[in-house]
């Protein structure tokens, strides 16, 4: 069905922009004319031209449009952003039959472009390849259909389950690493592609890690920590001014210790820290958040079923005993080996 394919390549053009189109979703376009492609576009980044944008200025013979259709992995905007509403550029153009894949979840386009195409007799249909599409875009569907972040629970264990060696006045860090170097580089990668990454007060402290990008290419996410009683040292990674960071608190008087990069957001630790955070995180515009630990926090989420993807490392140590890894009782996705480290996924559907 040449539908699939001309709608597959467009959501092979959106892929190509992943982790650089924040707060925007990532979308394709593909122009067909008499069954060949004759123009490809996708959104390469916040603020500059959209996928439609893109495609439209690449045909060579503007002529043709009027006898073409488009393919676009997302519902048009409808709305004045940075850019003008991409509906009207395609209204403008006269092209008459416009393929979409999902409908935008986003309250300001929420089915307007194409109720808007249909009032103009404009031939339209959506669906095509619309699972494909959302998958695509699952962090941006979450968000504004959730009303929270995309969740990912990410954490290393030991081949004998544990998380965490039994520390003693003797403990050295590098005795408590897990993975292989290369793991560690993925891990990295992973961090690229979200907005966020949390950790628990305990982990802060006793591992005083950077949550920064090292060891690939690509933007450092916001670090989310907790800090009840405001007990974390200021000496720590954490609170270095280079990376945007939000402390979560009950201490009305935190002192940020002059950063700017750190913003105080108060929450009520007698009740649900969870669904408070991701309140929080909403608000401040976060779409995707890597959980990272420690234990205590990552059981927290899987006990209140508060996840989208879970990824396990294995490293092949054996620790004999420590802190227990978490567990999760669902059917594994899937799995690849990285030289010593097994990678396993899970996914959570509710």
């Amino acid at each position: 069905m040449k539908e699939l394919q001309y709608m597959s390549r467009a959501i092979q053009l959106a892929e190509t922009a992943f982790g650089n189109t924040y707060p925007n979703p990532m979308v394709g376009a593909v122009i067909v004319h008499l069954d060949k492609i004759i123009g490809e576009g996708y959104h390469t980044q916040a603020g500059k031209p959209h996928a439609e944008v893109n495609a439209i200025n690449s045909v060579k013979d503007h002529t043709l449009l009027p006898e073409s259709t488009i393919y676009v992995t997302l519902e048009p905007c409808a709305h004045h952003g940075k850019t003008p509403p991409c509906v009207d550029l395609i209204i403008e153009k006269k092209i008459p039959k416009i393929v979409i894949a999902t409908k935008d979840p986003f309250e300001k386009v929420a089915g307007k472009s194409i109720q808007k195409l249909l009032s103009l007799n404009k031939d339209v249909k959506v669906g095509i390849m619309e699972k494909e599409s959302i998958e695509l875009n699952k962090r941006f569907f979450t968000f504004h259909l959730k009303k929270r972040p995309y969740i990912i629970l990410k954490w290393a264990q030991t081949l004998d389950g544990y998380i965490d060696i039994q520390r003693t006045d003797n403990f050295n860090l590098a005795d408590n690493w897990i993975t292989c170097e290369y793991a560690k580089n993925l891990v990295h990668k992973w961090r690229t592609q979200e907005t966020a990454i949390m950790i628990g007060t305990n982990t802060a402290q006793n591992d005083n890690p950077k949550l920064n990008v090292r060891q690939w290419t690509g933007n450092d996410p916001c670090r989310i920590i907790f800090d009840q009683k405001q007990r974390l040292a200021k000496t720590l990674n954490i609170f270095n001014d280079n990376i945007q960071t939000i402390i979560l608190t009950e201490e009305e008087n935190y002192d940020p210790h002059n950063n700017n990069n750190i913003q105080i957001k108060l929450i009520n630790f007698k009740k649900n820290i969870i669904l408070q955070t991701l309140d929080v995180l909403h608000k401040c515009n976060i779409q995707s958040l890597i959980v990272e630990g420690g234990a205590k926090l990552i059981n927290s989420f899987l006990q209140q079923n508060m996840w989208d993807e879970a990824r396990i490392l294995i490293g092949d140590k054996l620790f004999y005993n420590g802190l227990k890894a978490p567990e999760i009782n669902k059917k594994l996705d899937d799995k690849h080996l990285i030289n010593t480290t097994q990678v396993l996924y899970y996914k959570n559907s509710f």
